[in-house]
């Protein structure tokens, strides 16, 4: 036990527990009956406890064919269980209800898609110049993608797609398929704009390209939002005394706005710390990526990245008006059980990896030795 305590990536967990405790002081109200914080605080815990466990497992049964099928089609299933018994959040039809608990299908189908993507190409990365891989791993990505749009989901499924792209990109694609899909992505969106944009979608693209028209409507949230950023200034007003978030002129400041909740308290200063922490997670993803045992290890590790980097990029764009409204968390910071149990435990695979990684590097070096 003390030998698999000493192959953890503390500074990897560490990072991400300091960045799940600044979101949880976020969101706590001092002197009000709010149960964000202390519900976040059991999550957190709850979140340790899978990462735990996930560092104790050999995860190498992922490399095998028969393992990830059944991954993605568990995902599948869960993602087409919303149209039977899903219950339905500010228009969206993405949760399950368990009695007091709610899971969202979308964050394992990103653990899935992650899985997938990393075994399709852990075999075929030298042969990534051959459009037929990249169409192939766009189906399997296209499934989730249009499972999550129908609920209509457009974050999360943004999202996916994101998460293709940057595992695709890490994989060697050429840039004439890189130019290739840049135009497929631009027909695509044309063609969800004329036949498959709610009404409410459209209102959100155009909020973003003049957010100010129509503030106390579409864009109340995009304006708020970046007040509360810019009303933060250097060192911000302090912890508890954000304005915009803690007198409810902020909606969602606990989820999909809490960049913008901990900007005000804890200002450009605060910010900066948030960014330090990121990187020094990121940081580690790829340290740990370079060690991966196989192409399948390090792909994985990558694609986990990767889906952190869209995360934070899409909600801190959204959170200073740079970027639509869609609903999206930041990673290890925003409420939610479903998405923090997820992400840890994808931190406990990557640490488990490195941790088998060394030991196949003991095992080979005691052999040597021993010739």
């Amino acid at each position: 036990m003390r030998a698999l305590l000493q192959r953890i990536d503390w500074v990897l967990v560490g990072a991400a527990v300091v960045i799940t405790f600044l979101g949880i002081v976020s969101m706590y109200e001092f002197g009000n009956d709010n149960q964000f914080a202390p519900r976040q605080v059991v999550w957190l815990f709850l979140g340790l406890m899978v990462f735990f466990g996930a560092h104790l497992i050999d995860w190498r049964f992922l490399r095998r064919t028969v393992s990830v099928v059944s991954i993605y089609i568990i995902a599948l299933l869960l993602l087409l269980s919303l149209f039977l018994i899903g219950s339905t959040f500010q228009g969206a039809q993405s949760w399950i209800s368990l009695g007091p608990i709610s899971i969202q299908p979308a964050d394992p189908a990103k653990l899935a898609l992650i899985i997938m993507l990393a075994k399709y190409f852990s075999r075929r990365h030298i042969e990534i110049a051959r459009m037929r891989h990249i169409i192939v791993s766009g189906i399997y990505t296209a499934i989730i993608f249009i499972l999550l749009f129908l609920q209509p989901d457009f974050g999360s499924a943004i999202i996916i797609l994101g998460v293709w792209v940057g595992v695709v990109l890490l994989a060697g694609i050429p840039l004439r398929h890189l130019a290739f899909l840049l135009g497929i992505g631009l027909i695509t969106a044309a063609s969800l704009w004329t036949f498959a944009f709610a009404d409410y979608q459209k209102t959100r693209v155009l909020t973003f390209i003049h957010p100010l028209a129509d503030i106390q409507g579409a864009g109340y949230n995009a304006f708020q939002s970046t007040v509360a950023v810019g009303s933060g200034g250097l060192l911000g007003k302090g912890i508890g005394y954000g304005t915009q978030s803690r007198l409810q002129f902020l909606p969602e400041h606990e989820t999909d706005f809490i960049f913008a909740a901990f900007s005000e308290e804890w200002g450009f200063g605060g910010a900066l710390l948030l960014f330090l922490l990121f990187g020094i997670l990121l940081w580690r993803i790829v340290v740990n990526a370079r060690h991966g045992a196989t192409n399948f290890e390090t792909l994985f590790t990558l694609g986990v990245g990767v889906l952190i980097v869209v995360h934070l990029t899409i909600h801190i764009g959204m959170n200073i008006g740079l970027l639509p409204v869609t609903g999206t968390t930041l990673p290890f910071m925003s409420y939610g059980g479903s998405h923090l149990i997820i992400e840890y435990l994808m931190l406990g695979i990557i640490s488990s990896m490195y941790g088998y990684r060394r030991l196949v590097h003991e095992d080979t070096r005691h052999e040597v030795v021993g010739a």
